[in-house]
Parts: C-alpha cells; structure tokens; sequence
C-alpha cells in the first residue's frame, strides 16, 4: 500500500481516494498497485454497497499517469511492458469488481484519470470538471482496452475527436457527449454522490451485481450465454428474492443481504 491511495470505510460506502494533490493527483506506479488491493478488502466486506472514486483536494480527480515517472519507469520497452502490465491489472479489477463503482469528479480528468472514470459505472461530475486525453501531445499509444472502453461510451466520432484534438473539454460538453451520467455545482457533489449511494445500499446485491456481469458479457463480441443465465438463476433462487417477494406484498422496503 502507498499513502497516495486512501482507502476508508463510510457505512456502506467505500471510499477510494487518489491523494497526490500536488501533482492534480497524478496516478503513479505504486497507486496503480494498491487499487486491486483495496478494491480486494470492500469486495470481501459485505457491509460496503458500493465504491466511490475521489481525487484528494479541489484541483483533480486525477490528471492522468505521473509524467514525473516516465524517465524512470517507462523509457525503455521493457519498462513501459512492466508499467502497462501493472496498470492494466488495476484497471482490469476495477472494470472486473462486483459491486457499484462511482466516479465522483472534480477538477481535471485527464488521461489515465479519465480511463479510471470511464471504468467506473456511474460518473458525477462537478461543474469545474475538465477533462481530455493529451496522448496526441506527448506522442504516447493509446492501448486498445481503453480505447474501446472510450468507443463504447461516447462512439467513434466524439473518440476521434478527443484522440485526435487532444484537446480538453468542459463538463456540459462531457455531459452531452455521454461520458458523464450527471453534471452538478461543486457544492452539490458529495451531497449528490452520496444519495446515489443511499439508492445503491436499498437494492438487492445479487440483482446488482448480475446486472454488471452480464452487461460486461454482452458488450463482448461473442458472449457465454449459459454464464448470463447462471447469474441470473442465482437471483432468482436467492433469500433476496424471496425477500423482495414477501416485502412487496407487506408494503415495505425490502432489506437485502447479498445472499
């Protein structure tokens, strides 16, 4: 673990903080190891109910990879294949976790930053939010797990233009593009943040869950169908269902337990 992740527990949230503010919390090498780990301790938690990614200070969610880094960590091919490997394995847990994943941004998010964002499931931003992918400027190859994660949210044409422009771009524009689910005032961030996750914490884990894998499965080229429809049975013979069953007929609010 490194000190530039923070990881805490809030009630039924847990939080993922990127904490190297003096550089607009730019993701270094030992903050993409620690993302699996943390993400390993909410997963077994059975009380947290969804994650919420934050950027430490007003200025970033996160302004993309430490350049800083890149003459000591990425300058050779063998380097820059360890460093790739390292933060595709934390990107590949993130878009792998089970439970809900929010993204709750404010200031810039760019490069990496905006990878991590676009992994999450759902995206609030604040109304200062930048955000852009400056590839183009720094002559960098963009992998194409990223690039079809980008493709399948805001498609081709808005991709070419973030890629090829390098440009950044205000929220509304995130908003309209589709990269973004919600654009609130900075004053409103967490408060919004938060009641989403009090949506989130009310329903079934299991449906949640199911819905996230199977989603994943299908946007694949060629997906298991025998897989989508064993998540779904788990559901359907779960004490949670019965559970929502029974709540329903009495009138009330269900209280699911993840089994």
């Amino acid at each position: 673990m490194t000190d530039r992740i923070l990881a805490r527990k809030d009630g039924a949230i847990g939080w993922l903080t990127f904490n190297n503010p003096e550089r607009r919390n730019a993701v270094s090498l030992d903050m993409w190891q620690a993302i699996p780990e943390v993400l390993a301790s909410f997963q077994s938690d059975e009380q947290i109910r969804s994650v919420v990614l934050s950027g430490a200070g007003d200025k970033a969610f996160a302004s993309g990879a430490d350049i800083s880094q890149f003459e000591k960590e990425r300058a050779s091919r063998e380097q820059v294949k360890r460093y790739d490997q390292i933060s595709e394995q934390a990107q590949r847990a993130l878009e792998g976790f089970d439970k809900p994943v929010l993204a709750m941004i404010r200031g810039y998010c760019l490069g990496g930053g905006l990878n991590i964002a676009n992994l999450c499931d759902l995206r609030i931003a604040a109304d200062d939010s930048r955000f852009g992918i400056p590839a183009a400027k720094m002559g960098l190859g963009y992998r194409a797990p990223s690039m079809k994660k980008l493709v399948d949210l805001v498609g081709k044409a808005y991709a070419l233009e973030i890629m090829i422009t390098a440009r950044q771009f205000d929220a509304a524009e995130a908003l309209a593009m589709g990269l973004v689910h919600k654009v609130v005032p900075v004053a409103d961030l967490e408060r919004t943040t938060r009641e989403y996750c009090a949506m989130i914490a009310a329903n079934a884990p299991l449906t949640m869950r199911t819905s996230k894998r199977v989603i994943r499965e299908i946007t694949q080229k060629t997906y298991d169908a025998p897989a989508c429809e064993a998540w779904v049975r788990e559901c359907f013979d779960s004490e949670d269902y019965a559970e929502g069953r029974k709540a329903f007929m009495e009138k009330r609010r269900p209280a699911f337990k993840g089994r």
